[in-house]
């Protein structure tokens, strides 16, 4: 797809106060530092920058233009570059993404849930992978702003873009939709995750729940079959259904489920294409469920099953999502560090609880974040879920929720040597590394804004 200022600027309705119309951008950057030369910079107001600021630098590091709000800052441009001026540059970026989304003729296939929407993402690319060119959203570029950067990479020509829709308040799914306009969307689950922007838990299932927003008769939705909140909304959706899951009554259901720990489970899984065994690498029936919904759209977007069978076999974690790093010291992590929720902990801690063959189990466990009046409840009910996992040593990270996490596991049994609540996840790192024995299996979970990779890494440099 050939970009050129002139397009741009009718996508995005800007006038054009400087350059070349018929010159073609080859790419797109809200940050000047990662910027490639030939970008067009787009000047993002946020809550804590303003991209205004950076134009220079953009410019000074190759970029083909900029777009802005702000005329005067668009007087920098040297002779040749673009400088298009927008009402709302966040808004102008949205509208380019759909119109090259709708330009590009792919199909869409967009991802949302409270856990495992990157994984669902990152198994269905890889399942599509075999039989069409396929993109992805990278990393957590996922909101807004990420969104619309992802659905750019269209211009380049793949045949399906797999998405996910990210959201922790209300209206932003539905924002997020009417961007991508997706053929196929998928919804995972309804956790709580973010609960505290929400006044319960159905209120945010209503939320989740502009997925369905926007369809026809054409539009396909995956569901998940086991999750009464998800098929409570299903109803009122204007296009096709089909459902997966691991109870009765799904499309695409998992049976004479085989556990393998650390290693991932084999089932036979019934499909409107036929029944065939699956085996995923990935942990925990949560995952397994997963890969279930990519199974789904696969089949729906004809992928051939013996296609599908070999690519979920072969399909690994994210990186920080559920990795299994078996260090050359003798210890096993269980690396869950990029997010978490009480949720996706329970699911955690069961795969841990399941584990054998390991001299202790011991779990840090970062505070999470965005549960409002939630917080203090929740975690002391994961605090009695890791004494019941079977926990030899618990280390609580963050604040007072987590000291209530630490409080409720002694509570629950564990001896007040085995658990421990520190403030920082450098604290925790430094605690581990000193606790930690050959032979231990090692989970680290946590919400982002406690990093608790940074234990993981601090493991990975002991026990290498």
């Amino acid at each position: 797809m050939r970009l050129t200022g002139e397009v741009i600027a009718t996508a995005t309705g800007a006038r054009m106060a400087a350059g070349d119309p018929a010159r073609t951008v080859s790419g797109f950057s809200i940050d000047s530092r990662s910027l490639a030369p030939g970008d067009l910079f787009f000047a993002i107001r946020g809550a804590r920058l303003d991209g205004h600021r950076f134009v220079g630098a953009a410019l000074a590091a190759g970029a083909s233009g900029v777009v802005v709000s702000d005329a005067a800052a668009a007087a920098s441009a040297p002779e040749g570059a673009l400088a298009l001026v927008v009402g709302d540059t966040t808004t102008a970026l949205q509208a380019l993404a759909r119109h090259v989304r709708r330009a590009s003729g792919a199909t869409v296939v967009a991802i949302t849930g409270s856990a495992g929407k990157t994984t669902t993402k990152e198994v269905t690319a890889e399942l599509l992978a075999a039989r069409y060119r396929v993109i992805r959203n990278r990393g957590n570029l996922n909101n807004h702003i990420g969104l619309p950067l992802s659905l750019l990479e269209l211009a380049s020509g793949p045949d399906v873009a797999v998405v996910e829709l990210g959201m922790n308040h209300a209206g932003e799914i539905s924002t997020l939709v009417s961007i991508a306009e997706p053929d196929v969307r998928v919804w995972t689950n309804v956790g709580d995750a973010h609960l505290g922007f929400f006044a319960s838990a159905d209120a945010l299932a209503a939320a989740k729940a502009e997925i369905l927003e926007r369809a026809d008769a054409g539009t396909l939705l995956v569901a998940n079959r086991d999750d009464a909140r998800v098929m409570a909304h299903v109803p009122r959706f204007g296009g096709r259904v089909v459902t997966f899951g691991l109870g009765k009554g799904a499309d695409v259901r998992a049976q004479a489920i085989e556990d393998l720990g650390l290693d991932g489970s084999r089932a036979r899984v019934e499909t409107p294409a036929g029944p065939v065994t699956i085996e995923t690498r990935l942990a925990g029936t949560g995952n397994l469920a997963n890969v279930l919904a990519a199974v789904a759209v696969a089949i729906a977007l004809d992928v051939p099953l013996d296609q599908i069978v070999g690519r979920a076999a072969a399909a690994r974690p994210a990186s920080h999502r559920g990795e299994v790093l078996r260090l050359p010291g003798g210890v096993t992590v269980l690396d869950d560090s990029y997010n978490s929720s009480p949720a996706a902990l329970a699911v955690s801690l069961a795969i841990v609880s399941g584990a054998g063959g390991f001299a202790r189990k011991v779990a840090v466990l970062g505070e999470m974040l965005e549960l409002g009046d939630h917080a203090v409840g929740l975690h002391e009910a994961s605090g009695r879920r890791a004494a019941a996992a079977g926990v030899d040593l618990l280390i609580a990270v963050g604040g007072a929720a987590a000291g209530a996490l630490a409080a409720a596991a002694r509570a629950a049994g564990l001896p007040a040597d085995a658990v421990r609540h520190v403030a920082t996840s450098e604290v925790a790192a430094d605690l581990a590394a000193a606790s930690v024995r050959p032979g231990d299996l090692v989970l680290v979970k946590g919400s982002r804004g406690i990093a608790t990779d940074r234990v993981v890494d601090r493991l990975k440099t002991e026990f290498s």
